[in-house]
């Protein structure tokens, strides 16, 4: 389901009762090549305006702007507890798990996987950013692994993922390949052939099945790809194609 206001705002069914969203780069404050909802602090982005952006999330989820609590991400399998919001230095993670109400955690990407999950029944959820190394290293079990230290059942969690690159856009090399297969066989059900030696990655295919491994309820993808619609994405590849200077970071977020 998609909510517009003046944000544009992805939701998934399985977190129904639980406030959360995927938001496009529709609606925010940023212009030329950041044009939009750009989230990330670490771009080359004005501040000012990144912090304006981030305070039109933090007003669309219902909480105050120091409450949307964000982390250093660096491709660890690392999930943190959060409790408030969070003191700087951020911590390096790449996942965090709540209990606590009004709190709301948020992940930023553009083309890797946003991860959001609940247990509705334990009032636990989580958020976490998975990229192809992250999801392989482990941080989707960490972040499911937190949330039952938290009180949750994994058969009572639910997971969506959000906005994230589609398989028809991931072209990688053979390398890469070999490494996924060298780890597990199986893990060739995730790629299909490209051009010449080229391969192409099903990001989120393995992210599912990740997520379904550590025992969760339920678990879908949106459907949406970062890369192929422009209009409402920023993407990392794209930008790269595109030989830009920067990319803008759409954000994902969930609260109690």
């Amino acid at each position: 389901m998609t909510v517009t206001t003046s944000l544009e705002i992805i939701t998934s069914d399985l977190l129904d009762g639980v406030t959360h969203g995927f938001f496009t780069r529709r609606g925010g404050a940023s212009s030329g090549i950041f044009a939009g909802l750009n989230c990330g602090p670490g771009s080359s982005d004005q501040a000012d305006i990144v912090s304006t952006n981030r305070d039109r999330v933090a007003d669309a989820l219902g909480v105050r702007p120091e409450k949307l609590v964000t982390v250093h991400q660096t491709h660890t399998a690392r999930a943190v507890p959060v409790t408030d919001a969070q003191p700087l230095p951020k911590p390096e993670a790449d996942a965090m798990v709540t209990s606590t109400p009004g709190t709301a955690i948020a992940i930023l990407t553009a083309d890797c996987q946003p991860v959001l999950l609940a247990d509705r029944n334990a009032g636990v959820v989580a958020a976490a950013h998975a990229g192809w190394r992250g999801a392989r290293d482990g941080i989707l079990e960490s972040t499911v692994d937190e949330m039952v230290a938290h009180g949750a059942e994994r058969q009572n969690i639910r997971a969506a993922i959000g906005p994230s690159i589609s398989q028809r856009a991931y072209e990688v090399g053979p390398e890469f390949f070999e490494d996924f297969f060298d780890e597990d066989r199986d893990n060739s059900r995730f790629f299909t052939n490209g051009e010449g030696d080229r391969f192409l990655f099903d990001l989120t295919g393995y992210g599912l099945a990740k997520l379904r491994a550590a025992g969760v309820g339920a678990a879908e993808w949106t459907r949406h790809c970062t890369y192929s619609d422009e209009a409402r994405f920023f993407s990392y590849r794209r930008s790269v194609h595109r030989k830009e200077a920067d990319y803008g970071r759409l954000i994902s977020a969930i609260r109690l």
